[in-house]
């Protein structure tokens, strides 16, 4: 049966596969997706360490799938430096930003707003103007508390799949394949950061919890900018 239609227990795969295992998993969904959907299947990357796996992974199925990449006003400038980088090794990412006047440290009083405007428009445009059919990311179920029901194939709007093939990956395996086959990462995770966002919203901390450092003394602690969990296909602002 097609991995694009599994109905595996996700959960399980997680401490099942070992590393060889799931990386020819994620291999396979890809493979599968883009013998589907072709040039309407594009890589979200968003410079995180996850996001540079999948699309190196990506890569190795087919040089000629394309990406995108959402920045906003407020990415570090390391997460800059490292764009520039990797769009000039790669012109075949196309680089999405919102410049909406929005209330200054927006992100404090507003941050679901914050995160509408500056990163979820800039997605759904993507998606728009790429004619996007299937899009795919670096989600992975074991990054934290909100992370934890996704699968591997989901059409969360209609016409549109969102295709996770890390889902079920450690995070010491991602570190573990950038490492293997040299993959260049952000050098904010040399400092300590393990998920990565926009500067204000960003803190190295402690906490067991991958994605406890985001949105930190906010309603949105360790939560989601919203990319994952909105609808992306309607009206485009």
């Amino acid at each position: 049966m097609s991995l694009l239609q599994n109905k595996d227990d996700l959960k399980a795969l997680v401490e099942a596969l070992n590393f060889k295992e799931k990386v020819e998993r994620s291999k396979e969904l890809i493979r599968e997706a883009y013998q589907k959907y072709g040039d309407s299947l594009v890589v979200a990357n968003s410079l995180g360490k996850d996001s540079m796996a999948v699309w190196d992974l990506a890569k190795r199925v087919n040089l000629k799938i394309r990406g995108f990449i959402v920045t906003t006003r407020y990415k570090p400038t390391e997460t800059i430096k490292f764009m520039n980088e990797v769009v000039a090794r790669y012109p075949e990412l196309k680089v999405y930003k919102s410049d909406e006047k929005i209330p200054d440290k927006l992100y404090e009083t507003e941050p679901d707003r914050c995160c509408d405007v500056l990163k979820v428009e800039p997605v759904k445009r993507a998606i728009e103007e790429m004619h996007v059919q299937c899009w795919v990311t670096g989600l992975r179920c074991t990054e934290g508390r909100t992370r934890t029901d996704f699968k591997e194939v989901e059409e969360r709007d209609k016409g549109l799949i969102k295709l996770n093939p890390i889902l079920i990956w450690k995070e010491r395996e991602v570190w573990q394949y950038l490492a293997l086959y040299q993959v260049p990462v952000n050098q904010l995770y040399a400092e300590g950061y393990r998920s990565l966002g926009c500067a204000p919203c960003t803190k190295i901390t402690n906490d067991d919890n991958e994605r406890a450092g985001r949105w930190i003394g906010t309603s949105k602690c360790g939560g989601e900018c919203g990319i994952h969990t909105r609808p992306l296909k309607k009206a485009i602002k």
